[in-house]
């Protein structure tokens, strides 16, 4: 088993070799590692022209993961991504079978870019595999490579010719991330780092050499994604943390005793079991990256907006109240805080988790 000092080396090795290519959006990378190394799937949003291909292209190089993009439109197949089959004949003419070949899924990282610009028919294609990681064509079973990360993006700009995602196929999205605009400082460092010669160091790709570009070189390989996200597996969590982090669920959802000022109130529909399970596997995550062999209620608290965020629909309540999905799971936090005593302190289970 990884040791958690060998986690970290590994953790901060990759955020420095992104930082070269990618300035700013420090949470947004923060994020996406903690639910990559989670085994979970992402959802990028944001408008145009922040990085997120770069961002995503950048991780899969940093991780030595194989990389494909799907570039999502209105015409679209499932058979354009999961693959199909041939009917091939022999070489002798005698005798003719078919033979499956494999789509642009079968990668570690995919990235399913504008996602909602496909119709459903082609959306429903990912169902299967985001949760069972396996495709099934013509009545056999196809696994795809292990680990297997999907990170989507969406075409939140425009209102017609989209199609947006069931709440079902959102569900399954470990993190919601979005990608707000940089600051002053950090635009004057895109500018910089794009415009200048020599800024920006591009490698050519071992399997295109000259045509395809990697942005990074390989910071880890695949044994080793699958190693960290083993050790994280295994952090432990205090009953009286595992109970926040479900209360903060369970707040979401409106019941027959639910308070009048409840954010529950403006919610159309809560988060599923899916949002506790999320919950715990990123905090896990998180708690290793900032160097704990234990989760705190901090951890539940600073991961979950992106893990909440996406799964819950606010309800007609919530337009006249100009209220964002951020300020929401801010009072969830505070109202679950009020519900939940902090748990007692003490020395000796300090001791014994940091001993573990």
């Amino acid at each position: 088993m990884m040791p958690l000092p060998q986690f970290l080396e590994n953790y901060q090795a990759v955020r420095a070799a992104l930082s070269r290519v990618l300035v700013g959006h420090a949470s947004a990378v923060e994020h996406l590692l903690v639910a990559l190394i989670a085994d979970g799937h992402v959802m990028l949003t944001g408008v145009p022209g922040l990085g997120r291909t770069l961002l995503v292209k950048s991780v899969s190089c940093a991780l030595g993961l194989s990389f494909n993009r799907i570039q999502f439109t209105p015409d679209l197949l499932p058979t354009d991504i999961t693959g199909t089959e041939v009917l091939q004949e022999s070489a002798d003419r005698r005798t003719r079978s078919f033979r499956f070949f494999k789509g642009p899924i079968f990668a570690n990282l995919v990235l399913a870019d504008e996602i909602n610009r496909s119709p459903p028919r082609t959306q429903s294609a990912l169902l299967e595999v985001m949760q069972e990681r396996q495709l099934t064509v013509g009545g056999q079973r196809y696994a795809v490579p292990m680990p297997f990360l999907l990170i989507a993006t969406q075409n939140s700009l425009e209102t017609e010719g989209i199609f947006p995602l069931p709440e079902a196929q959102m569900d399954r999205f470990l993190m919601g991330i979005h990608m707000d605009y940089p600051s002053f400082d950090e635009e004057v460092g895109i500018v910089d780092a794009t415009t200048s010669l020599g800024a920006q160091v591009f490698l050519p790709s071992p399997e295109l050499p000259g045509q395809g570009r990697r942005v990074v070189e390989p910071i880890l390989s695949v044994e080793t994604l699958i190693a960290m996200q083993q050790l994280a597996k295994i952090v432990p969590v205090a009953p009286s943390v595992k109970e926040y982090a479900l209360a903060l669920v369970r707040n979401t959802r409106l019941g027959a005793q639910t308070p009048t000022d409840s954010v529950a109130r403006l919610l159309r529909w809560g988060s599923s079991p899916r949002g506790g399970q999320a919950l715990i596997a990123a905090s896990k995550v998180l708690a290793c990256v900032r160097g704990r062999p234990y989760v705190t209620r901090q951890d539940i608290r600073d991961i979950a907006l992106p893990v909440l965020a996406h799964r819950l629909v606010l309800s007609y309540r919530a337009g006249p109240q100009g209220a964002s999905m951020s300020q929401l799971v801010d009072r969830l936090i505070a109202e679950t805080d009020r519900q939940q005593a902090p748990p007692v302190k003490s020395r000796r289970w300090h001791d014994v988790l940091l001993s573990r």
